[in-house]
Formats: structure tokens, sequence, C-alpha cells
């Protein structure tokens, strides 16, 4: 029975490669990791350089697409049909026509409010959070719900800056404010109102801020720590479990992808970093991969009505 349990001990003990260097970006602000399997790509945004990286891994094939505005955060729709999460504005656009098909306000009144991180849920409904823009320890952030009749949904507030979500189903989640080193649980009921909000880890000042987060399909939680250099993997109960170290310091976001689902894509960035910490962390701004044992949880595409199909595409 020992020798049993112990077998199962190690079958379930994660283990990861070295990360791989997949593109020498230099991102300024590395965001929101997006794997579309269609397109076998992981796709990427500069928020600061208002860029959407795609790279194809199967060919290593490298696109930059330019935007007008900040961008945090991409969601496929269907072909090359994307959501865009712009500076004050949620945009449905053909990323290879460039066509844009729909423009949605956000928070017209918060003009230094911007977009910063957003997933779609089990259920197809894009979720994303909104932040000041200047970076003040101000509690001027949301997060939202976009649904298939693309009605938009003010779920919760006074964030200083959002990130995530990660979705264990369609009404549990982590989200996360990194300016206060703060990950909750929340549960939401059918009309998405919270029934309940729990602090499921608080960051110390020594491990940076947690930044973009994903999950792997035995609900561990795979969290970017912003100005820590790595990806920290708790599990259901908050424990550390597993910790990938990297040679970039602001480590933002991560997803899983390829062709089993079982690499993990992870976006850095170079913001704010002086002269001394960009030769200490000489990969920061990059992107990376990490071979696992496990297999994570892809992306819903996002899901519009008919009504809303047959109107706008």
């Amino acid at each position: 029975m020992k020798i049993l349990l112990k077998n199962l001990k190690l079958m379930n003990k994660i283990q990861t490669s070295e990360p791989k260097t997949l593109w020498k970006l230099r991102c300024k602000l590395g965001e929101g990791t997006l794997w579309v399997k269609e397109h076998n790509s992981i796709y990427f945004v500069d928020i600061k350089k208002k860029q959407i990286c795609i790279l194809n891994t199967n060919n290593n094939k490298k696109k930059i697409f330019k935007v007008n505005k900040e961008i945090g955060f991409l969601a496929h729709v269907r072909d090359n049909i994307f959501i865009l999460g712009l500076q004050g504005e949620l945009r449905i656009q053909n990323l290879k026509s460039k066509k844009i098909i729909k423009s949605i306000l956000i928070e017209p009144d918060i003009k230094l409010n911007r977009t910063n991180d957003g997933k779609t849920d089990p259920a197809g409904n894009l979720w994303f959070g909104t932040m000041d823009n200047l970076e003040r320890k101000i509690e001027k952030g949301s997060l939202y719900k976009l649904d298939k009749n693309l009605i938009l949904t003010k779920v919760d507030t006074n964030y200083m800056i959002t990130n995530g979500p990660a979705f264990i189903d369609q009404y549990n989640f982590y989200h996360t404010d990194s300016s206060k080193k703060l990950i909750y649980k929340i549960k939401i009921n059918k009309k998405d109102k919270i029934i309940s909000k729990k602090i499921f880890k608080k960051f110390p000042i020594k491990d940076g801020s947690p930044d973009g987060m994903t999950l792997d399909k035995n609900q561990n939680l795979w969290v970017a720590h912003y100005h820590g250099a790595c990806v920290s993997v708790f599990n259901k109960k908050g424990n550390l479990i597993h910790k990938i170290k990297l040679q970039a310091k602001n480590i933002t976001n991560c997803t899983f992808g390829g062709k089993k689902n079982s690499e993990i894509f992870i976006t850095s960035a170079t913001k704010g970093m002086n002269t001394r910490e960009l030769k200490k962390y000489s990969y920061s701004g990059f992107l990376f991969s990490v071979k696992t044992n496990t297999r994570g949880f892809l992306q819903k595409k996002f899901i519009l009505s008919n009504e809303k199909k047959r109107s706008l595409l």
C-alpha cells in the first residue's frame, strides 16, 4: 500500500522542462497569451507597443499586427475574427482583412482606464478587467462579463490592477488584484452576482505580484510573478507544489497549448526595468515555452448568439 501511494504521488508530481526562448521580442509589456489550435499558433500582445504578436509553432512563422490603442488581451471568435480588449473599447475585428466588425465602448467616463487581462469561461462568455493606466494606487478597476448577445455586465469593482481570470467552471474562478498582491477565489450565481469572494493567496513582497494565470486538468493554478522571475503552481489548497524559474524579471502571463495542450507559453515585460536589471535578467521581454507532464484547459472561443452571428458575421 505504501509503495502504491508513493507511486501515485510520483505520477501526480508536476514535471517541467527547462524554459525555451521562442521569440526574442523585447516586449515592453507582454500579456494576453492565447493558444489558437486551428492556427497552431500562440497569440499574445504587447500592451504598450500596441501590437498583437502571433507565432505559428509548426513553421516558426512570426507576425505582428499593429493596433491604434493599447491592447490588454484578445479572444478568438472564429477563423481570423477576434475580440480585442483595447483602451476604452472592445473591438470585434478580422485580423486578416483588418475589417472592424463591431465596437463596444468601455468606461467612457473614466478616460485614464484601460483593459488589462481577459479570458473566456467554459460557456464561451468573455470576462475581463480594467485598471488605471497610470497605475496609481486607486481602486478604479472593475471586472466585466460580455455575453453572447454582446451585453456587458459589471460584476465586481474596487480593483487596482486586475489580472486573470482562470475558470474552474462557469461559476467558479480565480481573479487577481496584482497591486494588492491578492488572488481571489470567486463564486457567482446564474445572474452573475457574486455569492462568495475569498482570498486564495496573498503574495509576500519578496515574491513580486501575482499576474496572469491558468489552470491545468487537476485544477492546479499556474501563476505568473511580476517582479518575481517565475511561474508558481499552487494546488487547490493554495500550497506551492512547483516553480518554473526564468531569466526574466517581470513574468506577466501564461497559458497551455501545443499539440497535446501540455506546453505552457509564458510572456514577460521590460517595463520599469533599469540597465542593471536588464543585464541581470537578460531574457526580459521574451516569449518562452515550457513542456510539462500535465495538460491545461483550452480557452473556449467566444460564442455569439445566432442572431448576432447573422447580423455581424
